[in-house]
Parts: structure tokens; sequence; C-alpha cells
């Protein structure tokens, strides 16, 4: 008889006035008791719409009923055919718009945890388990994945269990790619990742760092160095700006490089270490999505006293998830909206103020939202010490113009076959934000996931 309980069976966490202060992870997972007694409000429905929602296409009843049953390992056994980052996708994955989104259980209360599940079946894997993953037999063919993201992990990963020969190649010294340098330590620790990686290189995948394929090696020259196919999973790396004026002060940073500094650079380790990044007492984020929330984040447990989310549209249209909104709010960010910047004002080079104008919402534009229209005579300003641009990426234009043949959006996204991933070269692939523009890591796994399989069926097919 399933648990009929309408809520779900809340999840631990640090204070807010404590958290606020500290790196460590804010939520703090399920206790056994907790995990089994969640799994029993799964109904374990004959139409598993909670599966058609997940993008990697986890068998979701099934281990779920494992867990009910106190089968961790099975659980696990279960994710991994179809996840292979599943301690990860445990926690930052949109599941309220995904798996939980489509759970029957939410029409008449909460739907059952499935994100908050998962993450307590990898973690008791993760402690109490041998993971090592014995490679699968050689095909005698080679694969090369530009990326060492979510989509190269995950095709890498994918195509070493079919036995191909894959080497991942890496721009940065650490591999993970958003993972390690765009989501803060509190969201996704690092150790984590690492152990997750870890698990893909155990089975077979050669990992090659400090490659910036495009200079180093280009596609082409890969493709003549004997690999069969090569997968692109580049991301989306190159920030965007407003084009106000002050951009160039000292202060204002785009949340990419904020957050690649306190991540890889170890700015959360002040003071133990010199801190990379000066954020004073003022910071404002212009931005409403998951990548705003954390560079706020990031920046009030760097010691700043007030921390402002600058948004141009209302708390409805904010494009981050609720949980992060929510826990952001719990923290004692600012939340400034229907307030757009107009300029970035400064004193000796730095930043000192931002000057903004007070907007309210007209019709609805192209994308459903309705656009935000400037207020006559609004113009103010806020006294700050840093300005943090968080309003969107763009794909690197580097494998697009050493790349040539590769047809690609006017916008840089390279342009694929929406089946195969395959794009308008031969046996050259991509996935994720490469070709979507920044989203999430599990569309980029999804991505990832097909491309691999993907290449199976051609190299299986013509190179016989």
């Amino acid at each position: 008889m399933p648990n009929m309980r309408l809520d779900k069976v809340p999840m631990p966490e640090q204070e807010p006035n404590v958290r606020n202060q500290n790196f460590q992870e804010v939520t703090l997972g399920y206790t056994e008791e907790m995990a089994m007694e969640e799994a029993t409000r799964c109904l374990n429905c004959k139409q598993r719409f909670c599966v058609a929602g997940c993008p990697v296409n986890v068998p979701i009843p099934e281990f779920i009923t494992e867990v009910a049953a106190g089968h961790f390992e099975q659980a696990y056994e279960v994710i991994t055919r179809e996840n292979a980052l599943p301690a990860i996708c445990g926690r930052v994955c949109p599941k309220e718009n995904q798996c939980e989104g489509k759970c029957v259980r939410g029409k008449k209360g909460e739907p059952v945890a499935i994100g908050r599940l998962e993450r307590f079946v990898a973690d008791y894997v993760i402690e109490h388990l041998d993971q090592k993953v014995k490679p699968a037999s050689s095909n005698g063919k080679k694969v090369a994945v530009v990326g060492a993201g979510p989509a190269g992990l995950t095709c890498s990963g994918e195509l070493a269990r079919l036995g191909y020969t894959v080497t991942l190649f890496e721009a940065l010294h650490e591999v993970g790619g958003v993972l390690v340098y765009g989501i803060p330590e509190f969201r996704l620790p690092k150790q984590l990742v690492a152990k997750e990686v870890q698990k893909i290189a155990d089975s077979g995948v050669h990992i090659e760092k400090n490659v910036i394929v495009g200079r180093s090696i280009t596609i082409d020259e890969l493709m003549e160095e004997g690999y069969d196919a090569v997968f692109v999973g580049s991301g989306a790396g190159l920030p965007n700006f407003m084009g106000i004026e002050g951009e160039n002060l000292n202060g204002v940073y785009s949340a990419n490089e904020f957050l690649t500094r306190s991540n890889l650079m170890k700015a959360y380790d002040f003071p133990n270490a010199p801190t990379p990044i000066f954020v004073g007492n003022k910071v404002a984020v212009v931005g409403g999505g998951n990548v705003a929330m954390d560079a706020a984040r990031t920046a009030k447990r760097l010691g700043a006293k007030d921390v402002y989310i600058v948004y141009r549209r209302g708390e409805e249209e904010l494009p981050a998830r609720r949980e992060e909104i929510h826990h952001a709010k719990e923290e004692g960010i600012i939340f400034k909206l229907l307030c757009n910047p107009t300029k970035i004002h400064g004193s000796e080079g730095a930043v000192s103020h931002l000057e903004c104008v007070e907007m309210e919402l007209g019709a609805p534009d192209a994308s459903g939202r309705r656009r935000p229209v400037e207020k006559e005579n609004s113009n103010h300003l806020l006294e700050m010490d840093t300005v943090i641009i968080a309003i969107g990426q763009s794909p690197n234009p580097l494998i697009r113009s050493t790349t040539p043949g590769l047809d690609v959006q006017k916008w840089g996204g390279i342009i694929v076959h929406e089946e195969t991933m395959e794009t308008s070269k031969a046996n050259i692939y991509a996935g994720g934000d490469v070709v979507t523009g920044a989203a999430t890591v599990i569309l980029a796994m999804g991505a990832g996931k097909k491309a691999a399989h993907a290449i199976h069926e051609k190299l299986n097919t013509t190179l016989k």
C-alpha cells in the first residue's frame, strides 16, 4: 500500500544565517530512513510520465522500488544503466520541470522527491561501496571528444561502455566543465564531481587536459590522426554583456569569470589563501537565472554585506529554479525587480554606482513573457562596489572559426541533425550548450548520450 502523505519528506539543510557564511553544501541529504519513507510515496504507475520527463530516460519507478525495499546498491545499478552521473543530477537537475513535474502525485500535493532519492542512492554507493569500473573489450574504433563538461563526459562514458577507444580533450586544468568552474561548492561539491569523473576515467576514457581544440589541434587534424568520429561538447563559455557604459571598469565581472575565480582559483578559501576576487560591501548581480543566483550567493559568502539581484522583469518571470530563489532569499539576497541597469559609474577606474531605471510589464514578447517597458523619469543610482553581469553565455567562436564547412546558427550555435546530433561535416557530432546555448546539465547529458549511440550505429554500419 503506497504512502499517501501529500508532502515530500523534508530535506535537512544548514540554517540560512550559518550557511551564507560558508561554502559547505546547503542541503544535507536524506538518511536511509527518510529515503525509504519517501520512496513509499511512489505509486509505480503503469504509464510512467516521470520517465518520459527525464532527458536520459532513467527507469525511475524501478529504482524507487528498490529504495523502498532498502536495496540501495540495486537502485544504483538501475539508475546507472542510463545515467552515468547520478550524484550530480540528483543535486542540480531542474527536476520540477522534468521528472517531478510529470509525477501524478503532484496533482494533489507534492510530487515524489525523485531528485533527492537519486542523490541519496548515489551518495550511499560512493560512501559504502567500491565503484571500480572494468573497461569494456575494445572494438578497434576510436573517437575524440572535445570538452569535458556534462555532454562530453556522458558521450565519453557511453562510447567507452560500447568498446570504443575514447580520448577526451579538455581546455582547462580541471575536468568537469561547468560542474567545476560554474556551479558553486555549496550546491555541488568538487570532490563529488571528481569521484564521478574518476568512474568515467576508470571505464577506459583517456583524458588530456590543457588542450585547446582549435588552437592546440583542430577538428580536421583530429580526423587526420585516425579518429573515426569527433564529438564536440565545448559548451557556452563566452559571456554576454549588456553593452552599457562602464562595463570595462574594475569591479565589473561576467558571472562566468566571477564563478571561475571562486571555484578554480579558490576564492572560497579566503582568508586561508589570497583571494582573486574583491567584492566589497555592496554587490549587484544583473540577471535572474540560476547563474545569477549562484553568483549572488557566492558574493554573500565572500563577505559582501548587501547583495542585490537586479532583474528587469517581476518575480513570476524569474527564470531561475524556485528552489534557488527560495534559498537566495533565505540567505539575505535582496531582490530588486522591475529594474534595469543603464550605466555603471566609476571613480578612479573602479565601480562606484549602478544607474538603473524602473520598469513595468507590457504585452508579451516572442517568448511569451510580458515585455518590460521603461518608466519615464525613473532613473536612480545605487551605490556599488562590484557589478556582476549574468545575462547568459554563447558558444566560444574558436571551434566554428577553425573548422571549415561546419554550419552554425547566426548566434554561433552549431547546427546538428536532431535525431543523430551529426553536424554538416560527416562523422563530426555536437551536443549540449555549444548547440543550444546555455541550458541545463541534464539536457547536455541527454545530447551526449544521444550522440554516442548515433556514432555507434553509424560506425558499425559504415566501418565493418
